[in-house]
């Protein structure tokens, strides 16, 4: 059984080329990027991140293996329910998967105010690397992302 990169982004947004592929990258980056931050200690002004990674992951990271699938949610309605599944599914937020919340400086509009006061508006959703049956009891509820 293979591994999957799931990522699914808003349609109803009409993101440009180049703002899609930016929150694509986000999305790719989300799980290192919790994994680094986790696992994070400082010392002489030096930053040191080490942690323990599954070795299917590893070895499907390092050779390729792990197929990325983007797939589009109509609106933010229909991006929540990909959260809930995934709950549902026993996966935690934050740590096997995370919203991607654009901070709306280019070419989105606000839609809701962190707890700074800046505005913000949720664009998408990352999972980390997923067995393929689960990213597909997922995925299937989504179509692929098309313009």
């Amino acid at each position: 059984m293979g591994m999957r990169r799931l990522f699914i982004i808003r349609k109803d947004l009409h993101l440009s080329a180049g703002k899609l592929g930016a929150m694509v990258a986000h999305c790719a980056e989300g799980y290192w990027i919790w994994l680094i931050r986790k696992n994070l200690t400082e010392e002489n002004g030096r930053v040191h991140a080490s942690f323990d990674l599954d070795r299917e992951i590893y070895d499907d990271y390092l050779n390729g293996r792990i197929t990325k699938t983007i797939c589009e949610a109509k609106n933010l309605n229909k991006l929540l329910q990909a959260r809930d599944m995934a709950l549902e599914l026993g996966l935690v937020e934050n740590q096997d998967f995370g919203m991607i919340n654009d901070a709306c400086l280019t070419e989105l509009t606000p839609e809701w105010v962190d707890e700074n006061g800046e505005g913000r508006c949720t664009v998408g959703i990352w999972f980390k690397p997923l067995q393929d049956d689960v990213a597909h009891s997922i995925s299937k509820k989504y179509q692929l992302y098309k313009d």
